[in-house]
C-alpha cells in the first residue's frame, strides 16, 4: 500500500507560540495521525506536523533533505518495517539529524520487552503510551 507524505503548517506559516518548529508522526493508522495532528495543533505543539504512514515514508522524507522535525513520535508495531526496524535505519543517517531529531515511541504496547528495548536504544528520549493526550503533549520536555 503505497501512502502519501502529509505536510501542512498549522496556520498555513511557522507560529511563534509552538513548542517546536517541525514535529513528525510515524504510524501506519490515519486516524491515529489524523487525531494526533489535530491534538498537537489545538495546543501549539508544533508549527508544522509532518505526517508519514509508515517508517519507510518517513526515511524518504529524511534522504529528501527536506527540513528537519525537532521531534519525531514514533510506532512500534507497522507492517513492512516497524518502529525499532526504523530506528536501526535512523542510527544509519548523520549525526546532524540524530542531533536534532528527538525521538519518542508512541505505542499501544504494554509489552515490557518493547519497553525495556525502547529504553536501550540511545535514540529513544521517551516511551509514551496511545492514546496521546494534551496533558502528555505539555509534560513533554524534549
Amino acid at each position: 500500500m503505497k501512502s502519501t507524505l502529509q505536510t501542512e503548517a498549522t496556520n498555513g506559516t511557522t507560529s511563534n507560540n509552538c513548542r517546536h518548529e517541525r514535529v513528525m508522526l510515524i504510524d501506519d493508522n490515519t486516524m491515529d495521525n489524523f487525531i494526533n495532528k489535530r491534538l498537537m495543533e489545538s495546543c501549539d505543539f508544533g508549527a508544522e506536523i509532518i505526517v508519514c504512514n509508515s517508517a519507510q515514508e518517513a526515511l524518504d522524507y529524511f534522504a529528501s533533505r527536506q527540513p528537519l522535525p525537532t521531534v519525531i513520535f514514533l510506532d512500534i508495531n507497522m507492517p513492512e518495517m516497524n518502529g525499532f526496524e526504523f530506528l536501526d535505519e535512523f542510527q544509519k543517517l548523520s549525526e546532524d539529524i540524530h542531533q536534532k531529531c528527538k525521538v519518542l515511541m508512541l505505542s499501544t504496547s504494554e509489552s515490557f520487552k518493547d519497553l525495556n528495548r525502547a529504553n536501550k536504544n540511545r535514540f529513544v528520549k521517551k516511551f509514551l503510551n496511545k492514546p496521546l493526550t494534551v496533558d502528555v503533549l505539555k509534560a513533554i520536555n524534549v
